[in-house]
């Protein structure tokens, strides 16, 4: 049985055979450029309605849905088929909306201050899989515009290359969402980074850095060991000669370990020749990682000192920390496993 976002246009003109050749467009069109659920679709007949819910049922069954930030912030619990389970996030903005998206139930990359990472990898997500995460946070949007969708979720995407990229063809194709407002997160998986500059698609790309010292990055984001910081810069390069695009370096400020005068001067090093701008993130608490994020005074500093060596940085407002919605924090109700930290370094900007 092919779930109701996995259907290809090929297969729903088969699987609508039977009926005139207008009606696959018509809920084609329906599902994607203007995002409604069948039972929405009142053009069709219901008998056909009916039918179709039947056999293209959904793959995504909601367990929990909860609010935060004052209703802005909205984080579904999906399980899916075997039951599996993963987290989508839908973020208001004054000028925006941006769905938050995971590629994996769980994530094989292991970063130490990582829920997700914590608790083990499960399976790859398929493309309909993804794309349903983004239709159904649209219509909870509604009428506010999705705009923005973020492969920030839970899972590396580059590990899960063809279903993130089939699913950004299938939202930007079909759902008519521009390549610039789509971001694709990594923590360095160099041939996934490369065969992203092959494609046709501008996409952005987001490195979730950390550190810039091989042997501290080693420890806190494992896949380092396998492509460490020259490598991930040679692909970063790639990336924008081929795109263009603006790249950003993500970095979870962790106190004492990622936020000294040493950090910053090697951060400024590593962004400067790649022209990146830095997204600054408060760690976010997780429960099997017992060390605190920066303080505000620390993290403000880190930000001014930065800008002071040339690179554009900016502080990420956290949102959804309460309901374990932040960067981070997704873990599908598993339960984390204690790691350790990083060394610390030498707090000397203070």
């Amino acid at each position: 049985m092919i779930r109701r976002y996995d259907a290809t246009r090929d297969d729903l003109d088969a699987l609508l055979d039977d009926q005139p050749a207008f009606r696959a467009r018509q809920i084609w069109d329906g599902l994607y450029r203007r995002g409604d659920d069948l039972d929405d679709l009142t053009d069709l007949p219901k008998s056909l309605r009916a039918r179709l819910a039947e056999e293209l049922p959904t793959a995504l069954t909601e367990v929990t849905a909860v609010t935060a930030d004052d209703g802005t912030t909205l984080k579904w619990l999906w399980e899916l088929d075997g039951g599996a389970r993963v987290e989508t996030v839908l973020m208001h903005y004054d000028d925006r909306s941006t769905v938050c998206v995971s590629t994996q139930a769980g994530c094989a990359m292991a970063c130490s201050f990582c829920a997700t990472g914590q608790a083990g990898f499960e399976r790859h997500l398929s493309v309909g899989e993804i794309v349903e995460q983004v239709a159904r946070a649209r219509r909870a949007a509604a009428p506010q515009r999705v705009s923005n969708i973020v492969f920030m979720g839970m899972g590396e995407p580059l590990a899960n290359y063809d279903a993130t990229w089939g699913a950004v063809q299938r939202l930007h194709g079909d759902m008519g969402i521009s390549a610039r407002h789509l971001t694709i997160s990594t923590v360095g998986l160099v041939p996934g980074i490369r065969r992203l500059a092959s494609e046709d698609l501008p996409v952005n790309l987001a490195v979730s850095l950390h550190l810039a010292d091989d042997a501290r990055r080693d420890e806190l984001v494992p896949i380092n060991r396998r492509y460490p910081l020259s490598v991930l810069a040679e692909a970063c390069h790639e990336y924008l000669d081929a795109k263009g695009r603006r790249l950003s370096f993500e970095w979870a400020l962790i106190d004492g370990v990622n936020d000294t005068e040493t950090d910053a001067q090697q951060l400024a090093d590593y962004a400067r020749p790649l022209r990146a701008h830095v997204n600054l993130i408060p760690l976010n608490p997780t429960p099997g990682y017992e060390v605190r994020g920066s303080s505000p005074h620390q993290v403000r500093w880190f930000r001014d000192r930065l800008r002071e060596l040339g690179i554009n940085a900016t502080v990420r407002q956290n949102r959804g920390t309460d309901i374990d919605a932040a960067c981070g924090q997704l873990r599908a109700g598993h339960e984390a496993t204690p790691v350790n930290a990083p060394r610390r370094s030498d707090r000397r900007s203070l």
